[in-house]
């Protein structure tokens, strides 16, 4: 098959990113790598997608895989995973052709990151404001390679969602859901919640946003549904203003520098110190200019906050909000890459210390995946699902559709992939921002 074909199959079944913030799967595809790098670390805590996928589907994750290496040109096909993903090792391993390798990654915290997977996997480290195709290394999530493989083989559009629903609630699980499906169905699917004050998280504990409402829609890029009580830490830190901890950074702040110590970025090689952060903040004291635009480089482990800071200061939070700034006035970071701590590798968090750290010890159980093909009636799609451009809708309230039908598709030449109906039905409403299908 040729390069062109399989880049023209990915993008018209608007595969994006499953792992992250949904980059379009096709511009990777394009590039050319040595590489190819399967992120199956899934180290947040409580998820248990990719881990369940990769046993189930390993035929449609080494065919994604030799598509992607087709396509990119890429030499090696690496696969990561942890030790403990032992179903996953056992279906993958009889089927690994000579250009393809396992490598076990420990079971550590930020290991998902995809900078700190490929410096663990192969050695390479990415330069800050950099991407791994920068150093020869294209990087895709399992169940995006899932998607690639029915894409290519099957002609399937990307019209469902795998995604853990756990923390409080009776039956934890892992679901495969059409996308638009609202959020409170899939809570349903899970038992409901057990609290009387539940909170909720779109991702995991370390990493997730907060939801506002709850009816919102499970999209491509939904990886997980976890349930806490309002007053839990998790909530309380993403519910604190930011004048809050403003006051709190500048009144109790000591520079430990524990947070940059422990920050994943700096100690292999990025300059990005969060602890000179928050003192260039609170007293506008900037040795470097480069400080504060390091703060771009951040992303977002929330290792400084959850994990390192002993006086409860989030540098990760300020660093969010100097990113929305920088970015909205154009500005970019540019800096070298500086040599690797040479404690690096011990200062990564064992998986039961950060669980213990962040107090989701009893949230943390098996979510076993079922996919047993949920019908909602009805269903709500973002024209926006990822990073890029929206779509633009194809359809008028009214027409009827068909699973799997193009609802709304790219203009010429922008960032973006085109949006399906994922079930049958009726176009209900088309707004600037959705389009709701009735069955």
């Amino acid at each position: 098959m040729q390069v062109n074909e399989i880049a023209g199959k990915i993008k018209a079944a608007g595969v994006v990113g499953s792992g992250g913030a949904g980059f379009p799967t096709h511009v990777k595809f394009a590039s050319k790598a040595e590489i190819f790098l399967v992120n199956g670390a899934e180290c947040e805590p409580m998820l248990k997608v990719d881990q369940q996928l990769m046993a189930k589907y390993p035929r449609e994750l080494i065919r994604g895989i030799e598509l992607g290496m087709t396509a990119t040109g890429a030499r090696e096909g690496v696969i990561c995973l942890k030790a403990k993903y032992k179903a996953a090792i056992a279906a993958l391993e009889p089927l690994l052709p000579s250009s393809m390798r396992i490598h076990i990654l420990k079971d550590v915290y930020p290991a998902g990151d995809e900078v700190i997977t490929i410096w663990m996997a192969t050695g390479r480290r990415v330069p800050p404001g950099a991407i791994p195709i920068s150093i020869g290394v294209v990087v895709n999530n399992p169940l995006t390679l899932i998607n690639v493989a029915r894409a290519v083989d099957q002609d399937m559009p990307v019209i469902t969602r795998t995604l853990t629903v756990s923390g409080a609630v009776r039956k934890p699980l892992t679901v495969t859901v059409p996308i638009g499906t609202s959020m409170t169905e899939v809570l349903a699917m899970a038992g409901g919640v057990t609290i009387d004050n539940p909170a909720y998280l779109d991702g995991g504990p370390m990493m997730g946003k907060l939801v506002n409402d709850i009816n919102q829609p499970v999209t491509k890029t939904t990886g997980g549904l976890l349930v806490f009580p309002a007053d839990h830490i998790l909530i309380r830190r993403r519910t604190t203003s930011m004048e809050h901890i403003l006051k709190v950074a500048k009144s109790t702040c000591d520079q430990c520098g524990l947070c940059t110590e422990m920050c994943p970025r700096h100690f292999i090689g990025h300059e990005l110190p969060p602890s000179l952060i928050v003192r260039a903040v609170n007293y506008g004291d900037v040795n470097r200019p480069s400080v504060l635009l390091s703060a771009l480089t951040c992303s977002e482990c929330a290792i400084c906050e959850a994990y390192a800071c002993p006086v409860d200061i989030s540098p990760m939070r300020l660093n969010m909000a100097l990113k929305s700034q920088f970015r909205a006035e154009g500005s970019r970071y540019v800096g070298e890459l500086n040599d690797a701590d040479p404690m690096a590798e011990h200062r990564l968090i064992p998986s039961p210390r950060l669980v213990t750290r962040i107090a989701v010890g009893q949230y943390v159980m098996d979510a076993p995946l079922e996919e047993d093909g949920w019908r909602p009636t009805s269903v709500v799609l973002p024209l926006r699902q990822h990073i890029g451009a929206p779509a633009t809708p194809v359809v008028r309230p009214g027409d009827r559709v068909h699973r799997g039908q193009l609802i709304a598709d790219m203009e010429e030449g922008a960032l973006g992939v085109p949006i399906h109906a994922s079930i049958e039905g009726e176009v209900t409403a088309v707004t600037s921002q959705t389009i709701t299908i009735t069955r």
